[in-house]
């Protein structure tokens, strides 16, 4: 572990004033809010309001001073040298300190809760997913009620703090020598209680409504992949959740892919693959439907490939193409005409091959 005065960045003799103010700032720089989603945050935030709660504390600081980490083990509370569990209990024990961080995000000790974040199926084309395209979607989602601005409570009235936490959401039990915190039963964590509830929502501060929303889908998007709409989730007291899509890809026969790249297989007779030419194939232009004209070599072999460079799929978010592979298949005919069959006698012999001539069950000799 490192030294709690060097997380803080403060001298060992700094006041309550300084180890405060040291607190509040890196606190703000790696509060949650502020890095949504980056767990290294977090752990910053964690490692610091764990600090600060054994350095604020006269008895710990002055028994971490003299004995370190070791002088602090078993203690209880937030400031034992395990640290909080979660950024639940740092609003819990620090939510004064976080008030005006974010318009308010956390007031009464407590952390106002987000909205839910919401999922939503999104079938694609493959067309549509290797050029991009805007979908509109319908979502059902809570919104906040306009009737009462989302406090819950009936139009020229307003919630009351509940009486048994004080507004905090959260109460205090003594078991033994430990203090446990648990969440108020009498308001249920929410630290308030409406006496008179908004028709429009019943007390809750929102109410569903589903509408429209415009989803963007980028070029070059695969099956499987999701996509975020900060905001576009259920709104709750904390702030809106997310909407996340998840893509379903439609496949096409004409192309297989393969991250950027896409193969294409083009089938060509072995007269052609022998002699060389050219051959029309698709191309992922004009919306999948293009089409371009390639030349097979002279010999071109089953399993051959022709790359067109810069020609596959574009990459998220930038301008560079993946490549299309053409992957020839060369066929063999099952039947010949009597003229293709001796043209094809003739053909052996020049090339020294042995080909004996076909004859039925009663054309053997005996």
């Amino acid at each position: 572990m490192r030294d709690l005065y060097e997380v803080l960045g403060v001298e060992k003799g700094a006041n309550a004033g300084d180890l405060k103010k040291a607190y509040r700032s890196l606190a703000q720089k790696f509060h949650p809010d502020k890095n949504p989603d980056d767990k290294e945050a977090e752990e910053k935030f964690k490692e610091v309001s764990n600090a600060y709660s054994i350095l604020s504390n006269d008895d710990q600081r002055a028994r971490y001073d003299r004995f370190g980490f070791d002088g602090i083990r078993g203690q209880g509370g937030g400031g034992n040298a395990q640290g909080f569990s979660n950024v639940e209990d740092i609003f819990s024990a620090f939510g004064d300190l976080f008030g005006d961080f974010f318009g308010g995000r956390s007031s009464g000790g407590r952390r106002a809760p987000r909205g839910a974040d919401l999922r939503l199926d999104l079938g694609l084309t493959f067309a549509e997913a290797v050029w991009g395209t805007t979908k509109e979607v319908k979502v059902t989602r809570d919104i906040a009620c306009t009737s009462c601005n989302s406090t819950g409570a009936k139009p020229g009235s307003k919630p009351e703090p509940c009486k048994a936490c004080q507004g905090k959401g959260q109460v205090v039990h003594a078991q033994g020598f430990f203090m446990v915190q648990t969440t108020c039963p009498q308001c249920r964590g929410a630290g308030k209680l409406i006496k008179d509830p908004c028709e429009d929502c019943r007390g809750r501060g929102v109410k569903a409504e589903t509408s429209t929303l415009s989803v963007t889908v980028p070029a070059g998007v695969d099956d499987g992949q999701t996509l975020r709409l900060a905001g576009k989730g259920e709104v709750a007291s904390g702030g809106a959740g997310h909407l996340y899509v998840v893509l379903h890809v439609q496949g096409d026969e004409r192309f297989k892919r393969d991250g950027e790249d896409v193969l294409t297989e083009v089938t060509i007779n072995f007269a052609k693959a022998a002699l060389g030419g050219e051959i029309e194939i698709y191309t992922l232009e004009d919306n999948c439907n293009g089409s371009a004209v390639i030349e097979v070599k002279a010999g071109t072999q089953p399993g051959d490939v022709f790359v067109r460079r810069g020609e596959g799929i574009q990459k998220i978010g930038e301008q560079a193409r993946g490549d299309q592979v053409v992957l020839f298949k060369v066929e063999i005919p099952k039947k010949l005409t009597s003229k293709q069959e001796e043209l094809m006698r003739q053909l052996a012999e020049e090339l020294g091959e042995n080909v004996r001539e076909k004859r039925g069950l009663f054309g053997r000799k005996k």
